[in-house]
């Protein structure tokens, strides 16, 4: 018994290692735009991390096709238009935790997008969840009247935009194994925000060895460890357990913005925030309650 259990024990350990390391990638982001352009900082982030993914898996890079690739490009060119979108978010937003929750909408959106790009009907969860969301961004929007944050709408737009990118991934992931495509991904980020960086960025002349060290950590760390253990926790878990996890992503950030950054929240902006992460386990309901129904029996 204690071997049957011990796997998923350690799948939902590294899921929330991963969602820890994801929520820090925000703080490290953000410190690391204090001294580098976003473009540059992207592209070297994420090209960095595909070649030290695919050094730590050539095994897995050497036997995947060339139609297997090919597979994962419309999912990678749209994660590049995403993280494009959203580093340009975080890099002028005033509120990190309130941007993390509303590119947390991405998980609320994916059932409309493929219902949209593929006509795969929704869970009536998932319509559900749409206008507690919708609800949550008025009371972010109404804040805004007050104190115009100018990330708030860009992050919504990366949203949607993450949203296109996970389904396209759910059909890629069906032809091209998960690591490689993650590699693939990455690599495509990188290189196309870095052919646009250096046609429409500055670079600067230096870059402090602190800057550096923030780079380092968001390469390393909540990059390629990130996606490295998150590939291996959803070999030892559902899909579907593992994103119910995931959507603590936001919860995360929003302390580490805290306790880092020393944010604050006012009423409208708390009441959002709780009004979409609500949007997000309403979304995942039937996952919920299909995981508490599992543990009950197991019992």
């Amino acid at each position: 018994m204690q071997t049957i259990q011990a796997q998923p024990l350690k799948a939902d350990l590294l899921l929330v290692i991963v969602t820890l390391l994801a929520a820090a990638g925000w703080i490290f982001s953000r410190e690391t735009l204090q001294g580098m352009p976003p473009l540059l900082f992207i592209g070297i982030r994420f090209l960095g991390a595909a070649v030290l993914l695919a050094l730590l898996s050539r095994n897995h890079m050497m036997t995947t096709t060339k139609s297997q690739w090919q597979a994962g490009l419309p999912s990678a060119i749209c994660f590049s238009l995403a993280l494009v979108v959203w580093i340009h978010a975080l890099q002028r937003t005033e509120h990190v935790g309130v941007g993390a929750f509303i590119t947390s909408l991405a998980i609320v959106l994916v059932p409309v997008a493929g219902w949209l790009i593929y006509r795969e009907l929704p869970q009536r969860a998932q319509w559900y969840s749409l206008p507690v969301s919708a609800a949550g961004l008025v009371f972010l929007a109404t804040d805004d009247l007050t104190q115009p944050d100018p990330g708030h709408l860009l992050f919504a737009v990366a949203a949607v935009l993450f949203a296109i990118h996970f389904t396209l991934t759910g059909r890629a992931v069906r032809l091209l194994p998960a690591l490689p495509l993650t590699i693939t991904q990455l690599a495509m980020v990188g290189l196309v925000t870095l052919v646009i960086s250096a046609l429409v960025e500055s670079w600067p002349g230096s870059i402090s060895p602190v800057i550096w060290g923030w780079l380092l950590a968001s390469l390393v760390l909540a990059t390629a460890m990130r996606f490295y253990l998150q590939t291996h926790a959803q070999a030892l878990s559902s899909a579907n357990h593992a994103a119910v996890i995931l959507t603590l992503e936001p919860v995360f950030t929003a302390l580490l913005a805290a306790f880092w950054l020393g944010e604050t929240l006012n009423t409208a902006q708390l009441t959002g925030c709780l009004l979409i992460f609500g949007a997000m386990l309403i979304a995942r309901w039937p996952v919920i309650k299909a995981l508490f129904s599992k543990r009950k029996d197991a019992s």
